[in-house]
């Protein structure tokens, strides 16, 4: 039955318990998580108690807000849910933001756009800001302010031996490097203070086309050498979709293979930019506008239900197109494997600037994304040989973006960085008790 810890309002659930499957619940609905032990955290206090309570038991600890970037399933152990810390502080004058560990990117959004203001939030509204933000955070500006692990201020985390440290880059340079970029490897993070920026408007949304009409390879071949005529600070990605034929999807998409655009700029001539694309072929639909800031996840529309899936990225030195266009090829419609969603974010602008935090290859230029709805084994005889394709100009993965990936760590990192990591795991947390979400071992 439900239990309450003695040193701490904690509530405590095991399997069989009422409420024990409704605190599992989250984005990924594709994985079965059977953790002995299910510690729902509301405040630092039982995060700490939730910690402690591991320790002494030596389990292995997992976390867990939204959801939606696990791993994969497991059993036994211990999750920590952090969903009820949702509180949200903008200090306005500052242009910062204090985030608990709970807290939903819409939820930042929506308390910083009556100051003009704007976090440097991803795609999609429903994403955990701190989650996010620790494995880097690729955001819709991400080219004119770099990663969001660039902006942070200070953090507030709960370590293996059970202590609350407020870690900030000249408190504890080390930590601090670790924990912007290395996941939740390293503790809790229950709490983040991070910049916004004076955005209020922006110039964004899709340029769409029909992928059986125009060849999608040679709307990627359009794309590429269109990324090298536009200013750096402009932000944006390749996509290619192909729609199931179901009446929830608006008639224009039924069944359609769509082949899309997708911009992001604050600067004032967009308009003008963006008018190539319009040229690479009969366009299906177009959103591109002025819009504000709170109207931004619009520009992917990201599914905001729970579904199951699996996904992983590479980031490239350089856009091999011909390469490219043949794992379009491999994954597409008609390839007979899972339904496969390909994007490709164009890189560097402020992403390559160097920055104190773990956040690892900078000199990328292009990341290729591969995410499948269903069965996780029949995603990777899809993806695999589709991700060998790129395999010349592959330097690595990207933490964000590896769903359900189980073990595989091997190119979260670079040799230096892990080695920098697991230096700072084996001091923090000797034991590898954080080892139910990616991360390094000691």
């Amino acid at each position: 039955m439900n239990s309450v810890d003695n040193t701490a309002d904690l509530l405590i659930l095991r399997p069989g318990d009422p409420g024990y499957d409704d605190e599992l619940a989250g984005f990924q609905t594709g994985f079965a998580q059977c953790p002995a032990v299910v510690l729902a955290a509301s405040s630092a206090d039982d995060v700490i108690a939730a910690v402690r309570y591991a320790a002494e038991r030596g389990l292995p600890i997992g976390v867990q807000a939204t959801g939606h970037g696990l791993p994969g399933g497991f059993e036994g152990g211990v999750l920590v849910t952090t969903k009820r810390m949702d509180r949200v502080t903008v200090d306005a004058g500052a242009r910062t933001v204090r985030v608990q560990a709970g807290v939903r990117w819409g939820q930042v959004v929506a308390a910083a756009e009556p100051y003009g203001l704007a976090p440097l939030n991803g795609s999609a509204p429903s994403v955990g800001a701190v989650s996010y933000t620790l494995s880097g955070g690729l955001g819709i500006l991400a080219r004119e302010f770099g990663y969001a692990a660039d902006h942070v201020r200070s953090l507030d985390v709960v370590t293996a031996d059970g202590r609350l440290r407020h870690v900030t880059r000249e408190s504890d340079p080390e930590l601090y490097w670790g924990l912007l970029g290395g996941g939740h490897t390293l503790g809790i993070v229950t709490e983040l203070e991070i910049d916004l920026v004076p955005v209020r408007t922006l110039y964004g949304g899709a340029v769409s086309f029909d992928g059986r009409e125009v060849e999608p390879a040679a709307l990627l071949r359009a794309y590429e050498e269109w990324t090298r005529t536009v200013p750096a600070g402009l932000t944006s990605s390749f996509a290619a979709v192909p729609y199931p034929d179901i009446p929830a999807l608006p008639p224009h998409l039924r069944g359609r293979y769509v082949v899309s655009v997708r911009v992001a700029y604050t600067g004032g001539d967009g308009a003008e930019l963006v008018a190539p694309l319009r040229e690479s072929g009969p366009v299906l639909a177009d959103s591109l506008r002025e819009m504000p800031y709170a109207e931004s996840h619009t520009i992917h529309s990201d599914p905001d239900f729970p579904h199951a899936y699996y996904g992983d990225s590479a980031v490239l030195s350089e856009l091999d197109v011909a390469a490219a266009g043949e794992l379009l090829g491999r994954v597409g419609p008609d390839s007979g494997g899972p339904m496969c969603v390909v994007q490709i974010n164009r890189l560097g602008g402020a992403l390559a600037q160097p920055a104190p935090n773990s956040v690892p290859y900078r000199e990328g230029r292009f990341l290729v994304r591969l995410l499948t709805v269903g069965d996780r084994d029949q995603a990777r005889e899809l993806l695999d040989p589709a991700f060998a394709l790129l395999a010349d100009t592959t330097i690595g993965r990207a933490l964000n973006f590896a769903f359900g990936a189980g073990d595989r760590t091997e190119g979260l990192y670079d040799d230096g960085t892990r080695k920098r990591l697991a230096g700072l795991k084996s001091r923090y947390d000797p034991a590898n008790l954080f080892r139910r979400n990616y991360g390094v071992s000691a």
